[in-house]
């Protein structure tokens, strides 16, 4: 009885956070109930058991147990505390990252069961390298070094058997007929020579002033801080990228679909040559989906291979894949791996060396019948657009890769064309999402490009694994544990299992919409509600196109115009119309430096007359080009009890009647000459970028209140410091690449507008005034002078 050979035993457990690792936890926990765990964790920050706690314990998987602990003796908690010991481990260090504490628990195992992987497909040749090829090594001479024995079960994947056509036997690669002879140690020594010479190329100085350009392009002024951060991602992100490719290439070219095969197939070698007196079984399954049965049918956790291209295929997004039609797609639910696995720990040495388990061998799925399921299912129900009507799935062509990969190729460059047209037009608000529209429909074809160019091999596999191994097993089991463990692939009816089991679990998983009717904005109110909640401490505000649809240059124009006679008036206009492609141009580039160019047409400028003017300014220009929405929001967060700052670049006595909304606010300003007019030179530097975000980080920690709990409203990805250092983002009106952005990110957006009926002046030209006040105009002078 597996049970009972189980009973007593200590087991370790590498990758339980993961989907296979997460389910063979909960199965001996309730399966084998006289077992305990030791689960080795990167403990990251929190800590190994913190994240046991929340990434493995709280996970659905765990539902059916802790119903079967409802009203007994023993608590949920109670049994995992006794039974279960979590430790900071990692694969990918030598000793394995064990402290003491860890180390005894180790060396106190009878039996260590090996599934951590990097098990993404395009994962960095290096990171694949160090966790799939010399993890299950690490283990080995972690425990050589240990001085003890245990039984170790190491979990690798059917496709080290390559890109091979026909029989694929329980065998290992090495030992076969088609071993190319690889020194794994030149693999390791090459994968990680790639990385630093990657590194150091993405720091070649004409590459990194194209990495600052795109960060620019991506985020506009967002301050030098925010660009930096972006730059450095996106060096990173090459240098991924790179790694990647490389993974890909040398696996491929040796025969392997990818890294993840390619490093797994040299991990059985380099076990084999390095686990001394260990004793070594290797469990091998195919492509593995959600449950079959346990601990209910339909679990998964995250999606696998099939799931992204399922759902691109309901979806509308993908109508063709690369794969051959009668050939087989090798898939295992996740229940029948695990049972084998526990089966072969319970078994101990003598289990065979090797055992996959797979299904093609003897219950084959071949690719039409899971399309036609697929297609069949989805005809019957059917997800719905945003719009509440139901997608038609169309009819599954089987092109060559190659082909799907081209045209996807030429969706994208359209697309991008597109959106980079959108992108220098001056669209705001609702108009501003057609281009956040248009880059999710890129992203779109990017993840199914990558899903053609990661997958299709795979959907083209013929090899056909052999399962003998398996069936032995499985036929020297007596009958209650063939019931408590299932293992045989047999047993899966693929149309039921497709169609019952697997596709609405996925479609539920997704999220995806399954009923008629348009999108309610549910997420919008859901976040609305947060933002609006009591427990927040303080609101920020930005000012121009955020409360009103103004700018420091309308404001400069109504006050400049206001004592001008009309031949003035006629040549200010002209002047600063002339003048406003390089002003936006200079705005894009630097807020701050932009403010400090323009405020200088302020020199000479009587504080007093200034002072005067301003209070008219605010009813004329200020308040009639206020949005509504935007004040009534200031007024919704002052009687909630939030603290209200106004943030802006605006010059201080322009905002200054705005003072009774806010407790604060924090404006630019100019010194005053003794002869009692403005210098034109700001006395700080201006509020703007990420002097924003620390302006509001100082003001919270002197205040008392958390950045976390406070909100940010802005409409500018010059205003992302300030966006990202609060709990609660909100783009207000925003521009294009904000509105991508917040899309992306699921921030809350507001579209406020005007007041209709108010004035709508086609210039921001000031009342004139009598000629007695006009003689007093500080800027006729000024432009005489060629000042502007």
């Amino acid at each position: 009885m597996i049970a009972e050979q189980l009973a007593g035993k200590r087991i370790a457990i590498t990758g339980s956070t993961g989907f296979v690792g997460t389910a063979l936890v909960e199965r001996l926990l309730r399966s084998a109930p006289g077992c305990e765990l030791v689960l080795l964790i990167r403990g990251a920050k929190r800590g190994a058991p913190e994240r046991a706690r929340r990434e493995i314990f709280k996970n659905d998987c765990f539902d059916r147990l802790r119903a079967e602990f409802a009203g007994a003796d023993e608590t949920f908690d109670e049994m995992i505390a006794r039974r279960v010991h979590a430790v900071n481990g990692d694969v990918s260090a030598d000793g394995l990252g064990l402290d003491e504490a860890g180390r005894a628990l180790l060396v106190s195992c009878e039996t260590v069961i090996h599934s951590a992987a990097a098990v993404a497909f395009d994962s960095p040749l290096d990171k694949a390298v160090e966790i799939n090829l010399l993890g299950p090594s690490r283990i080995a001479q972690t425990l050589t070094e240990l001085n003890v024995t245990p039984h170790l079960v190491a979990v690798s994947t059917c496709y080290v058997a390559g890109n091979r056509r026909g029989n694929a036997p329980e065998e290992l690669v090495s030992e076969g007929p088609f071993d190319l002879g690889l020194d794994w140690r030149k693999e390791v020594a090459s994968a990680r020579r790639l990385r630093s010479d990657n590194e150091a190329a993405s720091r070649d100085p004409e590459r990194l002033r194209s990495f600052q350009a795109a960060a620019r392009k991506e985020l506009g002024a967002a301050g030098a801080p925010a660009l930096a951060s972006k730059t450095e991602h996106l060096r990173e992100r090459w240098v991924t990228d790179q790694l990647v490719e490389a993974g890909r290439a040398r696996a491929t070219s040796v025969g392997w679909p990818d890294a993840y095969a390619f490093t797994k197939a040299l991990g059985e070698q380099a076990l084999m040559e390095t686990k001394g007196n260990v004793p070594v079984n290797i469990v091998r399954p195919s492509i593995i989906e959600s449950a079959l049965a346990e601990p209910r049918p339909g679990w998964i956790r995250g999606f696998r291979m099939a799931e992204p291209v399922i759902l691109s295929y309901a979806r509308g997004l993908l109508t063709q894949f690369p794969g051959v039609p009668e050939g087989t797609v090798d898939v295992i639910p996740v229940d029948i791996v695990v049972a084998a696995i526990i089966a072969v720990a319970a078994t101990g040495p003598s289990a065979p060396r090797i055992t996959q388990v797979a299904s093609g061998g003897i219950n084959p799925l071949k690719y039409q019948t899971l399309v036609d399921n697929i297609r069949a299912w989805f005809t019957e129900h059917p997800l719905y657009d945003a719009e509440g009507q139901p997608i038609v799935v169309p009819e599954w062509k089987f092109p060559a890769r190659g082909k799907v990969q081209q045209q996807l190729k030429r969706a994208k460059t359209l697309i991008t064309h597109a959106e980079q047209v959108l992108q220098a037009l001056p669209l705001r608000g609702t108009q501003a999402t057609w281009a956040a529209r248009l880059e999710e429909r890129k992203t779109d074809i990017e993840r199914a490009y990558e899903y053609v160019q990661l997958y299709g091999l795979y959907t083209e596999c013929e090899a056909l694994y052999q399962v003998d191994n398996l069936l032995t097993m499985w036929n020297s089991l007596d009958e209650s544990d063939q019931a408590a463990f299932n293992f045989d692939p047999r047993s899966v009816d693929w149309p039921s299992y497709i169609s019952t089991i697997h596709l609405p679990s996925i479609v539920t998983h997704a999220r995806a919409k399954t009923r008629p009717g348009k999108n309610r904005n549910d997420r919008a109110d859901r976040l609305r509600r947060s933002v609006l909640s009591p427990d927040r401490h303080l609101a920020a505000f930005d000012l121009e196109n955020t409360l009103i649809s103004s700018n420091v240059v309308e404001s400069f124009s109504w006050l400049a115009t206001r004592r001008l006679n009309m031949p003035e008036r006629v040549r200010y206009v002209l002047r600063t119309l002339a003048q406003a492609p390089g002003l936006s141009s200079m705005d894009r580039k630097d807020r701050a430096d932009f403010l400090r160019f323009f405020y200088r047409r302020y020199e000479d400028a009587p504080v007093a007359q200034i002072a005067e003017d301003s209070k008219e300014l605010l009813t004329q220009l200020i308040v009639t080009k206020s949005f509504p929405a935007g004040i009534r929001r200031v007024r919704e967060h002052r009687a909630l009890g939030h603290r209200t700052v106004l943030i802006t670049g605006a010059l201080d006595f322009v905002v200054a009647g705005l003072k009774p909304l806010f407790d604060e606010i924090v404006a630019a300003e100019m010194t005053v000459r003794p002869d009692g007019t403005y210098s034109g030179e700001l006395a700080s530097a201006p509020p703007t970028g990420e002097t924003r975000a620390q302006v509001l980080a100082d003001y919270c920690a002197a205040e008392g209140l958390l950045l976390e709990e406070s909100i940010a409203y802005a409409d500018s990805t010059s205003d992302l410091p300030l966006l990202e250092c609060v709990g609660f983002p909100v783009a207000v009106n925003p521009e294009t690449r904000l509105a991508a952005i917040a899309r992306k990110r699921g921030w809350l957006v507001e579209d406020w507008e005007k007041a209709p009926g108010g004035p709508r002046p086609l210039l921001p030209i000031g009342t004139m005034l009598g000629e007695r006040e006009r003689k007093r105009s500080f800027v006729g002078s000024a432009m005489t002078r060629g000042r502007f």
